[in-house]
């Protein structure tokens, strides 16, 4: 009688994409895990800019309530909020704890040795942090149209359901691979300037107060905030949002922010390379 030799199956080799996807895996388990921390630091500053701006100020009688006639401020504040919590989101999501890898921790070499090239390691963590810059995006909706004094709730329809979505994920990656190119560049002992110079003058600057076209009578400053990518992302969701508000042409803030996504994404994987590396 002859008897069968079971031989055990080959152990399963790893693959580009397999090792890719537990890289996501783990960066979904994590966001999971610190859900509710991620939930109060994205609500904090868009919440009370909210209350100040659209219901303390409108019940004194203050300055923030919109022409008459006009629309109410809290419709020209929801989309350069949610703007600013994508990009805010998304930066902070990569640079401090590529930081941490990078000059701490050390544990960035651990990452390098799993099965994939440096660069897609790289694209790993900007669709990881813009993922949450997303997430930070669409918390900022309910506070925004919720939260407002009588008489001063945003008039919101979103008149291009693809231009919402394509400026929400692309504006979500431009963030997320500039956050990695800076995070690449800075000296950690410097990350104080992070805000002072980089995060303070993008938020203020950023168009999210005011359109883009209510520069027009500062005509050096609407040039000179071109720079600024939340700028675009603000007039992009401000296109989509709030149609009836004057708001940059649609070609022109598409290509910014997918141009410069390209740009950046390229030099973020260059610098991350090279800091991996050396």
């Amino acid at each position: 009688m002859s008897s069968l030799t079971l031989t055990p199956p080959p152990p399963a080799r790893a693959t580009i994409p397999r090792t890719f996807a537990a890289m996501m895996a783990r960066e979904a388990r994590v966001m999971r895990k610190n859900f509710l921390s991620t939930f109060v630091r994205v609500l904090v500053q868009p919440v009370m800019f909210v209350f100040v701006f659209a219901y303390v100020l409108p019940k004194l009688g203050g300055g923030a309530v919109g022409r008459p006639g006009g629309p109410t401020f809290s419709t020209i504040l929801l989309p350069g909020l949610v703007g600013s919590s994508i990009i805010m989101q998304a930066m902070m999501a990569v640079i401090f704890p590529l930081m941490m890898e990078l000059n701490w921790q050390k544990s960035i070499t651990d990452r390098a040795l799993a099965p994939v090239p440096i660069p897609l390691l790289a694209i790993q963590k900007i669709l990881a942090a813009a993922l949450q810059g997303l997430i930070g995006g669409i918390l900022v909706f309910p506070a925004v149209l919720y939260i407002h004094a009588d008489g001063q709730a945003p008039h919101v329809h979103v008149g291009n359901w693809p231009i919402l979505v394509l400026v929400m994920v692309a504006g979500s990656l431009l963030a997320a691979a500039g956050g990695l190119l800076l995070g690449t560049l800075m000296n950690p002992q410097k990350v104080q300037m992070l805000f002072a110079l980089v995060l303070l003058p993008m938020t203020m600057l950023g168009c999210v107060y005011y359109p883009w076209s209510a520069l027009e009578n500062i005509r050096w400053l609407q040039i000179a905030s071109l720079v600024n990518p939340l700028v675009y992302i603000s007039e992009g969701l401000r296109t989509a949002l709030t149609p009836d508000i004057h708001h940059m042409p649609v070609w022109a803030f598409l290509l910014a922010i997918l141009g410069g996504t390209v740009l950046l994404t390229w030099s973020a994987t260059r610098t991350f390379t090279k800091r991996v590396l050396t």
